[in-house]
Formats: structure tokens, sequence, C-alpha cells
């Protein structure tokens, strides 16, 4: 029997996730308005064998911009420079349903599958913040419940679209002088309370089907979306019994629609800050700490939790308030989270600011490669992971270091792979390609 092997995604931000990562030696200040920046780094993940690489995104400039970038190119953009200087790597980017319209998106998505030759993919997000609301002309952000309405209907306008053109369309016959077959080009005359496409696409079926699909919410209506639509999961999680009630929990629920659970991977968040020692990987973690501003993270801090920064003292405990309060609507999981962390580990502000620091609430883990490995293993054969949402801390050189150091245990253990097992990111996944909608309804019918 062939050993079960994780999956590993390359999260890439700028200089690195840890908030002062710009501020290090080696980085470049400059690194989020560097397409070349992106292009390496994707290079760097992919000579390692990763499954994919991950760009975030918002419809909104983060902060102020004094203390860190406040935003970076348009990540669809960015992936199709990549996908001409790679071959095999997975590009997944984040769009949001609340903020585009199905047909426009569906061809970005579909026309990057194709230029990749089957290697995008889609972080789906319903865009919580009232911020993003005021530069699309809206008073007020929509209700999260309205929000994930619309990504369902969003979703089920998208796949209608990708499966209006059947893979049997392209005919190309010179001599008789036919392109295409019209019996394969369908209209989808989609009619709902969000949405009015007539369709087709004006681009063919993706190279996979349908991009891979993929959810980081994890509130009750994230999950239970993700259940139904989500093909790989993106999550935050502090220790292993999190992960693995998490982990139980997705599984069930996508059970109980109907779909196999194996075909949805959950990929718990991880900050590696690696030395060849214990104490080396510690004094890398200082180092970083040290660098942090204060204000800037308590300008976060404030933002996520939706308190007055002026009324936090940064050496004592999240006032009870603040412990107590029903946490920001759009934010619960992640608020909540951070206000767990706080009360079990009883941390003051300021040493919140440094747990957050490293990766705004995902699991940092400070060690050497062996220890970094070890925790892997646990969380993959204890039934908390499916792979790893791997964040470098500080970037070019935290990717390279898992590269050059975790990697080959992983190998050495048979969790990971020596070379790609497909050319598309499905393949790669261990996930089918999608069964075309309108040919099932033909064959039934």
């Amino acid at each position: 029997m062939t050993q079960k092997q994780l999956h590993l995604n390359a999260f890439l931000m700028d200089s690195g996730h840890h908030e002062a990562s710009w501020r290090l030696p080696d980085s470049d200040p400059g690194a989020a308005l560097d397409v070349q920046h992106y292009v390496r780094l994707a290079q760097i993940a992919e000579a390692a064998k990763f499954d994919s690489i991950f760009l975030a995104d918002g419809s909104v400039a983060m902060g102020t911009g004094e203390f860190r970038a406040s935003g970076q190119f348009e990540p669809l953009t960015i992936l199709t420079a990549i996908a001409g200087a790679t071959e095999r790597i997975g590009l997944i980017a984040t769009a949001s349903t609340t903020y585009n319209e199905p047909y426009a998106l569906a061809r970005r998505l579909a026309s990057v599958d194709h230029v990749s030759k089957g290697r995008a993919g889609w972080n789906i997000v319903t865009s919580a913040t009232h911020e993003e609301a005021a530069n699309f002309s809206l008073a007020e952000r929509p209700l999260q419940a309205t929000r994930y309405e619309r990504a369902d209907e969003f979703l089920t306008v998208a796949k209608k679209l990708w499966d209006s053109w059947g893979d049997g369309h392209f005919l190309g016959d010179k001599e008789g002088g036919r392109w295409g077959d019209p019996a394969q080009l369908r209209a989808i005359d989609h009619v709902g309370t969000h949405f009015r496409v007539a369709g087709p696409l004006n681009v063919p079926r993706p190279v996979q089907g349908y991009p891979l699909l993929v959810q980081a919410g994890a509130s009750e209506q994230g999950k239970a979306f993700a259940a139904k639509h989500a093909e790989a999961i993106f999550v935050a999680h502090q220790t292993l019994e999190q992960g693995q009630a998490f982990y139980a929990d997705i599984k069930a629920r996508v059970a109980a629609e109907g779909r196999n659970p194996d075909h949805v991977l959950v990929l718990p968040g991880l900050v590696p800050i690696l030395g060849a020692t214990e104490a080396e990987a510690t004094v890398m973690a200082q180092e970083l700490d040290d660098l942090r501003i204060p204000e800037y993270g308590l300008r976060q801090l404030a933002t996520f939790l939706d308190i007055d920064a002026a009324t936090i003292d940064l050496d004592a405990p999240l006032p009870r308030e603040v412990v107590e309060q029903e946490v920001r609507e759009g934010f619960d999981s992640r608020a909540r989270l951070v206000i767990d962390l706080a009360h079990r580990e009883n941390l003051t502000v300021r040493q919140l600011l440094g747990r957050l620091g490293g990766g705004r609430g995902h699991n940092v883990v400070i060690g050497t490669p062996e220890q970094i490995a070890d925790q892997m293993e646990t969380w993959f054969t204890k039934g908390a992971a499916d792979g790893f949402n791997v964040m470098g801390a500080s970037l070019p050189s935290g990717l390279e270091a898992f590269v050059e150091t975790v990697v080959p245990i992983l190998r050495e253990r048979g969790l990971f792979r020596s070379e790609y097992s497909g050319t598309t990111l499905r393949e790669n996944y261990g996930l089918p390609r999608p069964v075309n909608q309108f040919d099932v309804e033909v064959a039934n019918a």
C-alpha cells in the first residue's frame, strides 16, 4: 500500500509574513511591488515540488502605509507572469464574490487556467471589511449571511459558465470549414436572487474543468460554504486539538453534503522560524520581534477586534469586556482565535502582539528542521491536516530555509513527493476533474 503523502502550499507575501520582515538586512523593502520577486519565490517552491503557491488579496489599502506596504499588485495578473516562468506548480489567488461579477471573474480564472495549462486555483472570499464596501459605492458592508448567500449563487453561476463550453467544442476542421461544434456552446440562462446571466462564457472550458476551489473562512457559515464547494481549505489553528476538531468537523460536513471527504484538503497555516539549533532559531525569532513597531501591531489588533487602541494597556491582559464581547460580525472565527490565545496563555497585550506579529494568528513554530518536521508529521498523522500552508516569516530566506532543511526530512520519512505526479494543480492535489453538468443533463435526457 502506498503511503499517504502531505501537500504543501507556499503562501507568498511581499518580504514575508512577519510584520517586521521588511526591516531585516537581507530583505527588499520594495518586494510588494516587484513582480520578479514573486516569480523567484514560485520557482523556489516549484524546484521543491510544492503543490502550489498562493497570493492573498483585498480591495482596500491596508493601514496607512507608514509601517508596512499597504497593498500589492492584483494577484491574477501576477499569476500570469508566474505561469510563463514555471511549469508545474499550482497558482492560487484570492478573489471576492462580493465585489466581482460571475461572468467577468469566471472569464479571468478560465484564462489563467489556460495560460498556465491547468494550474489555476481560486481562493474564494466574501470580503468582510467596511473599507472594501466603501470602495464599491456601498454605504454599508453587506451582512455576512447576505455575502455567503451571494457567494453560493456566484459559485453556481461560475460553474455553469465554465461548463457552457463542451470539451469537444473545438474542431479546427479546415477542410469542412467548421471551427467548432455549436451543439457544445450553450447558454446558461441563469436567473437568481443576485444574478441574471445569459452565457455562454467567451473562453473555453478550463483545462481543469474548474480552477481548484479554495476557501479560508472558519465561521459557521464559512464551514457550511466550504463543505458544499471547497476542494482545499486554508485555516489557522494554534494547537493540535483545535486542528483535530476542525478537521473532523469539516470532513463530516463534506460527507453530509454527499461529497467525498478525501477530495477536500485541510491545510493549516504554518510559520516556521528555523535554526540549526533551537537556541539559534530562538535568536532569529527574537531578532524579528525586536524589529516590530508596537504602534503598528496595536493598530492592527484594534481594527481586528473593533476596539479603541487608546484604551489598551500594553502591559496588561486584554480587558475583560474585550474577552467577553461578541466578536465583530464577519471576523468571528479569527477574532475568537486571537482572544482565546490571549486568554489561554494569560498574555499581556504586548506579548499577544508579539505572537501575532509572525503570522496574524497562524501557528508560528520556532525550532530546528527536525522539530518543524516532527510537528508537521504529528498534525498530518493525527488527523489535523492533509498538508500545510507554509508561510515564510521572511521571504525569500524563510522559504529557502524550509526547502533546504525541512523538505528533505519529510522526503526521508516518505511524507512528501520527490517529483510531481501530474501536470495540473488538480492532479498534484489528487483531485478529480469535474464532470460537465450539461453533458450529464444530455446523457440523462
